[in-house]
């Protein structure tokens, strides 16, 4: 909200999503915490483990560019990244914002394809990498492996079919009201956004002044109170909800 891909636009993003204050975790902990290999036994699990490689990266940084080869499969410790793809006119759409326990770049490994877009972290980001060639191999050697990411492909696929709906057959308005739905609630009813309007306008498919508009008329509405530029209060969570078709 597999990791597995949640239903509604992109998985809630954890207070890890900072690295200055956090203790880093081992590839052991950070492939534990994600729910892609939660059916793996210790013997797979060390295997992975054995593979992987840590990796930081800065605010705004690129971790792969689209239509180059795939380095692996990403599990994100603690950060944002950014998931998108750049049409030949240079206009970016947003897929995906990938938070703390998320995978990203995980169908092109398996795959063994070019990624599909580009990667840029958002913020300070620890990840753990599966490289592609060695993560192939263990593929090659492991049925369980196997059938425990075709599981998680299959998450994947049901989610983009939700998405697929809900960008189809959602109005604007209720696509908003979704995302904010899906996202954690804090004391007094905070809400955090995860990223820029702009990255998320562009992830639902909206303008970023269209996507302002809807947060103003669902404040003067009384649904949620518009707080500083990234937060927001939630007032009323049944009619957001109600709005949002849930």
């Amino acid at each position: 909200m597999i990791w597995i891909k949640p239903g509604g636009f992109f998985a809630p993003v954890s207070n890890r999503a900072g690295t200055s204050s956090m203790k880093k975790r081992s590839a052991s902990e950070v492939l534990d915490s994600c729910d892609l290999f939660s059916g793996l036994d210790d013997v797979q699990h060390e295997r992975l483990v054995a593979i992987s490689e840590e990796h930081v990266f800065e605010p705004g940084e690129l971790i792969f560019r689209q239509g180059t080869p795939c380095p692996g499969l990403f599990v994100v410790d603690a950060g944002l990244v950014r998931l998108y793809r750049l049409a030949p006119s240079g206009q970016e759409h947003v897929l995906h914002l990938c938070g703390p326990d998320q995978t990203f770049a995980e169908v092109a490994a398996i795959g063994a394809f070019a990624v599909p877009a580009n990667a840029v972290s958002v913020t300070a980001s620890n990840c753990v990498l599966l490289p592609a060639d060695r993560l192939q191999a263990e593929l090659a050697g492991s049925h369980a492996l196997c059938r425990q990411l075709l599981t998680g492909m299959a998450f994947w696929v049901r989610h983009l079919v939700v998405l697929l709906e809900d960008v189809t057959l959602r109005d604007a308005a209720g696509r908003v009201a979704r995302l904010l739905s899906d996202l954690p609630i804090g004391p007094e009813g905070t809400i955090e956004l995860p990223s820029t309007k702009r990255d998320l306008a562009s992830h639902l498919n909206l303008s970023s002044e269209t996507f302002s508009r809807i947060l103003r008329r669902l404040g003067e509405r009384g649904l949620i109170e518009l707080g500083s530029d990234r937060s927001l209060r939630l007032i009323d969570r049944g009619r957001l909800e109600d709005l949002a078709g849930r």
